[in-house]
């Protein structure tokens, strides 16, 4: 692997581009991609077996000079930096608590060129369930199997015509997820490509009909 790795590509086209000259000089965006992974590493923790649990919130410390530059661009340059954190994330096989979030702050204490990065992530974490995200909505899934579908006894009903009355299930063990299509007339994609069985990883994307769905594995919280 080189020097950059496919994480880190999106952000070297960003700075090869338009924002440039802003970053000359300065704290370049690659470098906060490093130290976010480097806190990433630090601080992920194995919860089962087959699960590391990541910080998903990030607070990168910067000089009030740095961080002038670069917050000029605003959510452009976070919304890089937490797509960096994510796939970087699913390449290690770690697993987010909450949705992640990236934030740039300046420190008085912090001398220009220099980056400090905290995270945080959600304690108390007592078990891990699916849960899939339709249209922004979280809908949490219960049980071994969820009928996914058009028809009124599904347990997840969808509102598309492309969706047959019991199109697709989700199967969980407790551990692992695994998606079937139920003989479907339009078929059932996963990231892309049509199946009719496979396994579910953390962030799949499952298109039923022109609905996509995003495919979550979620703590419980002690009460």
């Amino acid at each position: 692997m080189g020097l950059l790795d496919n994480v880190e590509r999106g952000l070297e086209r960003l700075v090869s581009g338009a924002f440039a000259k802003s970053f000359r000089g300065g704290v370049q965006p690659i470098e906060i991609i490093a130290a976010l992974k480097r806190e990433m590493d630090s601080h992920a923790v194995v919860v089962q077996r087959d699960r590391i649990l990541a910080p998903h919130n990030y607070t990168v410390g910067l000089s009030s000079a740095d961080h002038e530059k670069l917050s000029a661009h605003g959510s452009v340059l976070t919304s890089e930096l937490v797509d960096a954190v994510r796939s970087y994330a699913t390449r290690q096989r770690y697993t987010f608590a909450a949705p992640v979030t990236v934030s740039l702050v300046a420190a008085s204490d912090i001398n220009a060129g220099v980056i400090k990065v905290a995270s945080q992530a959600l304690d108390s974490v007592s078990d891990w369930h699916p849960a899939l995200e339709i249209n922004g909505e979280t809908i949490d899934l219960i049980g071994a199997q969820t009928i996914i579908g058009r028809g009124s006894t599904a347990q997840v009903i969808l509102g598309d015509s492309g969706a047959s009355r019991h199109h697709a299930r989700i199967l969980w063990s407790g551990k692992v997820a695994g998606l079937e299509d139920l003989g479907s007339t339009n078929g059932t994609l996963l990231n892309g490509h049509k199946v009719t069985s496979s396994p579910l990883e953390q962030g799949d994307v499952i298109t039923i009909g022109a609905t996509k769905i995003v495919f979550r594995i979620v703590p419980g919280v002690t009460a």
